[in-house]
């Protein structure tokens, strides 16, 4: 369409009302017919503009299916729905793709940012390796619970992952808390989702932690495909890992990085947080009171207080949240149970009290009794008992390297 004629009929009729069609069609080099249509009102000006119809558009649903429900990238979309009849371009797949993650990332962020009481994240940090004074290196694991009005973290040191311990962690979190947020997210760790019945579309949660859940008042929430962690929280565990590195050769027991990470917990829950611009224990005043109120904890207790089995090592020692305790060598190779009662490690096999210890602070533990056996089946065997008795009161002092080595 020229506008050009448009306009200056436009300017021609209202200065003399009347048009000369030949003479028109002469002046701007076109068919008369041409502006009988302008003249006619059937021009560009009262015509509706012509919808133009994206290519896409018929193909929107599946495409989101694809990516949402199966985890398709955009090159696998393009190239399907090119089998279906879409005959344009792979970037405009790729931008529709881009663009729709993002609109499902700040669905995502918003609601992280929830009502008070509504909503907890629950995230490990993973295989942290560190270095005692005496040149052990411990392999850590922390826990976080973060409360998603507040901020109000709740951190625990850890040796493994296994469901037990989780199961723990929360009921601790709960206890710091005091109270039970109506929902937690997890990301899809093993001990929730049962991935032997979980496909991208379908999350299948465990059946011991659904039961957990109910029985604490919580819904379980997984985190959807593309869903990015949530700012506060990854801030949190790099900044306990840059806090942790400086202790490296620093520390003597397990017990010493429980005491530091306890008292970064406690630091960060009085900084300002960047995302609200408060501290979360001052935030968390107004939280609380929308918590669900703590259940019977003993009915939560059974999920995971239980004695764990424990493998006697080939020097008649068992290993224990980072320190080593003896047992007679006739259980070697053998699995054992253990108890924490008034500061004491109480050792089972069987229903049999095989060996007990006062927790201290010491690496390792060791009954007179278990020493002489140990040194006797190894490193003195050739030697008689009164010796090997003289040694070990000579050498008690020693005896910590002696049986490590």
């Amino acid at each position: 369409m020229r506008k050009d004629v448009l306009n200056q009929i436009k300017l021609i009729r209202e200065e003399i009302g009347v048009l000369n069609k030949s003479e028109l069609a002469r002046r701007f080099n076109c068919d008369r017919r041409t502006i009988d249509k302008y003249l006619d009102g059937s021009s560009n000006e009262s015509r509706k503009p012509r919808e133009i119809k994206s290519k896409i558009e018929n193909f929107e649903e599946v495409i989101i299916d694809k990516v949402d429900n199966w985890g398709s990238n955009s090159m696998a979309v393009y190239k399907y729905i090119q089998k279906k009849g879409y005959n344009g371009g792979y970037h405009t797949v790729n931008n529709y793709v881009k663009e729709h993650k993002k609109a499902e990332i700040k669905k995502a962020t918003i609601r992280f940012d929830t009502s008070p009481g509504l909503q907890a994240q629950v995230d490990w940090k993973e295989s942290i390796k560190m270095i005692s004074r005496n040149g052990e290196i411990f392999e850590i694991n922390i826990f976080l619970m973060v409360l998603g009005y507040s901020r109000l973290k709740y951190l625990k040191l850890t040796v493994d992952r296994v469901q037990e311990t989780l199961f723990e962690c929360l009921f601790e979190g709960f206890r710091y808390f005091e109270g039970i947020p109506k929902e937690i997210l997890f990301d899809n760790m093993s001990t929730v989702v049962d991935r032997s019945r979980t496909t991208f579309k379908n999350v299948a949660i465990n059946q011991r932690f659904k039961y957990f859940s109910m029985d604490s008042g919580f819904e379980i929430i997984t985190c959807r495909p593309y869903r990015p962690e949530t700012k506060g929280k990854v801030e949190t565990l790099a900044k306990l890992v840059d806090r942790l590195t400086p202790y490296n050769e620093e520390f003597d027991t397990f017990q010493d990085l429980e005491k530091i990470v306890i008292e970064f917990n406690e630091d960060i829950n009085n900084e300002i947080s960047q995302a609200t611009n408060e501290m979360p224990f001052k935030r968390f005043e107004k939280e609380k009171e929308y918590l669900n109120p703590l259940p019977t904890m003993d009915l939560l207790l059974s999920y995971f207080h239980h004695e764990k089995e424990y493998k006697v090592s080939k020097e008649s020692m068992i290993r224990y949240k980072g320190k080593k305790y003896s047992v007679p060598t006739i259980y070697i190779d053998k699995y054992v149970t253990v108890s924490e009662i008034d500061s004491e490690l109480q050792i089972h096999y069987s229903k049999d009290l095989i060996a007990c210890h006062k927790i201290s602070e010491k690496i390792l533990h060791y009954k007179k009794e278990h020493a002489k056996e140990i040194l006797k089946s190894d490193a003195l065997k050739h030697y008689s008992d009164e010796d090997i008795e003289n040694f070990i009161e000579q050498n008690l002092r020693n005896m910590d390297i002696f049986l490590e080595g």
